[in-house]
């Protein structure tokens, strides 16, 4: 890749920015009032705004090795702070996409060096449902599954935060659980039952 290249591509996506709005960029300066919070993994394949139809100003982005939501990752926290509370978007979604090399590479037994304690979470999430994944045997569509059932856990680990519970109660933020797939191009939503999960947690992780 010549970067060099990337400026040109910037020169020519600017020209045509201004070509339909002269006021494009000082409109984009003023701030930015984003309805939604995606969380989403960080392959080079699956590029937030573009698979949305969105475009800047539009979607506050987080993305990490397979679309994690760990209470202990400040960076992943600290955007779900801002995001909520601050920007106070209405609309959390956690995107995981088939194919991805974050799940496939969690379930090999190799030494990933500084990856085991993230990959880890996905092994939490395997053993959350081992049954049910090991009662699939073709290892894609238990990889598909493992995808899907790691969106749904890290939904989980979104509606356990003060700062999205406090926003349900106050404007009726919601949690979203998406998958894209890779192969069609298309966005499945996973059907986040946000009631129920929040009821199911609500005794442990209730925060006033």
């Amino acid at each position: 890749m010549n970067l060099d290249n990337v400026f040109k591509n910037n020169e020519k996506w600017i020209k045509a920015k201004l070509a339909v709005d002269s006021n494009y960029f000082e409109e984009l300066g003023k701030g930015q009032t984003p309805e939604l919070l995606y969380i989403g993994c960080s392959d080079s394949r699956v590029t937030a705004e573009d698979l949305m139809g969105l475009g800047p100003g539009d979607v506050f982005v987080h993305r990490n090795i397979a679309n994690m939501v760990s209470g202990i990752d400040l960076n992943a926290m600290s955007v779900v702070e801002y995001a909520v509370t601050h920007l106070k978007v209405n609309h959390v979604v956690v995107c995981g996409h088939y194919a991805c090399g974050g799940v496939k590479a969690a379930m090999q037994s190799a030494d990933l060096g500084v990856l085991n304690g993230w990959l880890r979470n996905i092994r939490d999430v395997y053993r959350i449902h081992h049954d049910e994944l090991n009662a699939i045997q073709d290892e894609e569509k238990k990889y598909d599954r493992l995808v899907e059932l790691n969106v749904k856990e890290q939904c989980v680990n979104l509606i356990k935060t003060a700062a999205v519970q406090k926003a349900y109660r106050d404007r009726g933020l919601k949690v979203h659980g998406w998958v894209f797939d890779v192969h069609s191009g298309k966005l499945i939503d996973l059907k986040i039952d946000f009631e129920k999960f929040l009821s199911d947690i609500m005794e442990i992780y209730h925060l006033d």
